[in-house]
């Protein structure tokens, strides 16, 4: 079986980090990977209201997530401060994709512990209706 190859653009306009917790440990010891889909919403949401939106207040629609891909790369353990660089990318009339590498220091060494994408869509909850990417939004996320 083929393996999932995540590709995501080098330059990142956002990064924050997130400091692994105990509940985040699966029964190997090490961050479960539902968990690892759990941090990179809270990376979005995070790199959304660095932009002045939320994923229910986006420029006058709100997202939904219609897919994501996750590339395992290393583990990640309790205590470890995670660096999230996030960017938006693959812009389309409703909708792009939100691309995230996940890092953490070994020494004075960044390891990569997951690279991921996260397709987004622009939606109207109201009328249960795909929407368009307002051009507010798409300017401020290629500006950063």
């Amino acid at each position: 079986m083929g393996r999932i190859k995540v590709s995501i653009p080098q330059d990142f306009s956002f990064q924050t980090t997130i400091a692994v917790r105990i509940t985040d440990l699966n029964y190997g010891g090490h961050v479960g990977n539902d968990t690892i889909l759990s941090l990179i919403h809270e990376a979005r949401v995070r790199y959304l209201r660095s932009l002045g939106f939320t994923e229910l207040e986006f420029g006058g629609t709100s997202l939904i997530m219609s897919d994501a891909a996750i590339e395992f790369r290393s583990e990640a353990f309790y205590g470890e401060e995670l660096l999230f660089s996030v960017v938006a990318d693959d812009f389309s009339r409703a909708g792009f994709d939100i691309c995230y590498r996940v890092e953490k220091m070994i020494g004075d060494k960044s390891v990569v512990v997951a690279l991921a994408k996260t397709g987004m869509v622009c939606y109207n909850y109201d009328e249960k209706k795909i929407s368009a990417v307002p051009e507010e939004v798409k300017t401020k996320m290629l500006q950063k």
